[in-house]
């Protein structure tokens, strides 16, 4: 058994509170058991320099953690972000992208922004997670006003972490398993089950491929859990 009691396979209790911020055009906390995780979409009816006479759209993201989600006060990175910072926030914008046909989507901006409340293990997963719902009700918000086509988005995309601990695959890491994992992976998988982006490190030893391929194969048993948590809020 795992520190909190779970089997190898199991993932923690997952929560998804829609419309937690009123103000935002799509807006969910999710929970993964400790780890918590509000997620904002704001459209803005403008786009980056770069992007303007495209006659598509852009979705992007931004990713911070608050002071206290963390046993120890975490700095706000209000001068400069470091690299982890901009490396997450890029990762959640790639993979909302992938799921999204931006030249429906018409010249704005559709900002998601992700502050985790709380952190215990896989917060930029459940930012991935989370970020797709509240995308998803952005969305719906505009077609209802008919500032978009259907199809802006073409599936679903969600996000789960896993790590080899104690010589045991494990399915959604919490703090202290991540800590303790010799090798620790990030896999985002679309809704028909492409993949968008797999993240391995071995901490120790090196890992072999029959060990990416087994936790590839877990990886889908976690996706498909919170593809169906997705659709049970979006439904609604």
């Amino acid at each position: 058994m795992r520190v909190d009691g779970r089997r190898w396979d199991e993932m923690r209790p997952v929560r998804m509170t829609p419309g937690f911020v009123p103000y935002a055009e799509g807006s969910v906390l999710i929970e993964v058991g400790g780890t918590r995780v509000l997620c904002n979409a704001s459209v803005e009816e403008s786009l980056p320099r770069w992007r303007q006479g495209s006659g598509a759209g852009w979705i992007t993201a931004e990713y911070a953690m608050l002071p206290r989600s963390t046993h120890r006060r975490t700095p706000r990175e209000t001068v400069s972000q470091a690299g982890r910072t901009h490396e997450i926030r890029r990762l959640i914008g790639r993979s909302l992208r992938a799921v999204a046909d931006l030249s429906r989507l018409g010249e704005r901006t559709i900002i998601l922004d992700c502050d985790v409340i709380q952190a215990d293990g896989g917060t930029r997963t459940a930012a991935i997670t989370g970020s797709y719902v509240a995308l998803a009700l952005a969305v719906e918000r505009l077609a209802a006003a008919r500032l978009v086509p259907d199809g802006v988005l073409a599936g679903q995309v969600a996000a789960i972490s896993l790590g080899w601990v104690g010589g045991q695959l494990l399915l959604d890491l919490c703090y202290t398993e991540d800590a303790a994992a010799a090798a620790d992976f990030n896999v985002v998988v679309t809704g028909d089950g492409q993949l968008v982006e797999v993240q391995g490190t071995a901490e120790g030893e090196p890992f072999s491929r029959r060990a990416l391929d087994a936790v590839l194969d877990l990886a889908d048993k976690g996706i498909g859990e919170l593809l169906a948590a997705q659709r049970q809020i979006l439904e609604k």
